[in-house]
């Protein structure tokens, strides 16, 4: 018998500063029975990152030639694949055909090793790669609740997160730039 996914629920009221965008996100998260705490939370920094219309979360390890999160346009065009985690060059280069935009958010203790071995392929598509700091993401975990509410102020390469659980921060890096 499979393993069901674990299911939250999070409301969080997002202040993007440089896109001045201003929403509030009623998410339900569910986590894969593989998928550590902190991949779930990069994929809800992924999702508060870029938020907008259209987007969501789709069944991501269940289903493997998918993204985490995506946005389609209205009339099923895929605008945006959003991946976490370390793909390999050959996935990012197809969702790249496939996608208008493509941004991947590496998050892990293996995340430097990962870009020394594929940067240099990876850098060649015309993906975005963003490296979030591993100890702001295993801080955040501490906010996890089955139902979560909180705000996340986005401004320039940082997150601040608030909720009754405490406060945290999280930065990234990019890796590679698209013009």
């Amino acid at each position: 018998m499979a393993l069901k996914p674990t299911i939250f629920k999070a409301r969080i009221a997002v202040s993007d500063l440089d896109r001045d965008f201003y929403d509030t996100l009623n998410l339900t998260i569910a986590q894969h029975p593989s998928e550590t705490t902190e991949r779930m939370m990069a994929r809800v920094l992924a999702f508060c990152i870029n938020a907008r219309e259209g987007l969501g979360f789709t069944k991501g390890l269940s289903e493997p030639d998918v993204p985490d999160i995506e946005c389609r346009s209205l009339d099923g065009r895929l605008l945006l694949w959003i991946d976490v985690g370390e793909p390999a060059p050959e996935r990012i280069k197809k969702a790249t055909r496939v996608a208008e935009a493509v941004r991947v958010y590496s998050f892990n203790t293996k995340s430097d090793a990962w870009w020394q071995q594929a940067g240099a392929q990876i850098s060649d598509s015309k993906a975005e790669v963003f490296q979030l700091r591993w100890v702001g993401l295993q801080a955040l975990t501490a906010l996890v609740q089955r139902t979560m509410e909180m705000s996340v102020t986005l401004s320039g390469d940082s997150a601040y997160f608030s909720s009754d659980a405490g406060d945290f921060e999280i930065s990234w890096t990019a890796l590679t730039k698209i013009s």
